[in-house]
Parts: C-alpha cells; sequence; structure tokens
C-alpha cells in the first residue's frame, strides 16, 4: 500500500484498511490514537498516525488482542524503545571510558618502561616494548578492532577473544 506525504481524513484512513470510520474512533476514544483535529475539528491522519493504526489493526483483527492488550504492547513497545536507546547511549559512553582508560593504561606502562629501562641501562629494552605498544595502536587503528597482538601471544599462547566495542549497538527490533 502506497502512502502519499500529508495528512489524511477519516474516510481514506478507513478505506485503506477497509475499517468502518466508526472503528477509527473508537480507537481514538481509548486513546491508542491521537489525531490531529483541523480548525473546523475535522481529524487529520499523519504518516505516523496511519502507521500506528496500520499496527493496532494488525494487533487487533489479525492477532486477536483484544484493546487492553494492545494499550499494554503498545506502551511496552514505547518503553523498549527508550530503554534501547538508554542502553546505547551507556554502550557509547562506556566505550569512550574504555578507550580513555587504555591511553591512561598505555601512557603509565610507557612511564614504567622508560623507569625499568633507565634502572636496567638497557635503552633497546624500552624501545623495543614501546614499539610493540605503538605497533599494537597502529595495527588498532587499521582493523578498527582491539589490538591481540599481546605479549601472550608473542611468546606462542592464544589469548581470548575480545569483543568490538563498537558492535556493542543493540536492536531489539524484529523489523
Amino acid at each position: 500500500m502506497k502512502k502519499r506525504k500529508g495528512f489524511y481524513s477519516i474516510s481514506v484512513v478507513a478505506k485503506m484498511f477497509s475499517v468502518h470510520q466508526q472503528t477509527i474512533r473508537m480507537y481514538e476514544k481509548e486513546g491508542l490514537i491521537n489525531p490531529k483535529r483541523s480548525d473546523g475539528n475535522t481529524r487529520l491522519f499523519s504518516e505516523e498516525d496511519v502507521e500506528r493504526l496500520e499496527e493496532i489493526i494488525n494487533l487487533t483483527h489479525k492477532m486477536g488482542v483484544n484493546l487492553a492488550g494492545v494499550d499494554i504492547i503498545l506502551k511496552l513497545q514505547k518503553k523498549l524503545g527508550k530503554m534501547q536507546q538508554d542502553i546505547n547511549k551507556l554502550f557509547k559512553q562506556l566505550d569512550g571510558d574504555i578507550v580513555t582508560q587504555k591511553e591512561a593504561l598505555k601512557a603509565g606502562i610507557k612511564q614504567q618502561v622508560t623507569r625499568l629501562a633507565v634502572i636496567k641501562n638497557d635503552k633497546t629494552l624500552a624501545s623495543n616494548i614501546i614499539d610493540d605498544i605503538e605497533f599494537e595502536d597502529e595495527e588498532e587503528k587499521q582493523v578498527k578492532k582491539p589490538a591481540r597482538r599481546t605479549a601472550a601471544k608473542k611468546a606462542g599462547e592464544k589469548d581470548a577473544l575480545m569483543p568490538n566495542p563498537g558492535d556493542w549497538e543493540i536492536d531489539y527490533d524484529d523489523e
């Protein structure tokens, strides 16, 4: 079904979904839809109103859900959408925090390695370790995944796969 942009009258919307106008008025009375009104008090259905009405009709006519159930489903969908946004925002914030902490740890490691090299009087040790850290930074930027070349891996041990924090966004929509 192709929908044009703009507003629709109740008669047009009723024809779109093959329902009686009184059915649409009942959905409005129950608070399931809230179309705008013109100066002459005519109902004006926006694209969003039509999409919501389509969902309501699908739930009631095709799935057999009563109006109280539809109301609960729509409210839960709204809450779920809000929770999804909050979780995604939290993941982005945590990802930023991880990057900040990682940079601080790398700076601390470089500082400690330099101190160790001074104590041991071995500048090549510090240079090699710092080069390895910088190599991991470059590898991470190129692949855009967490660096997997660690000291344990260099020694021949397998290290655990780390999830990519950029993939943490969760989408609960089934569509």
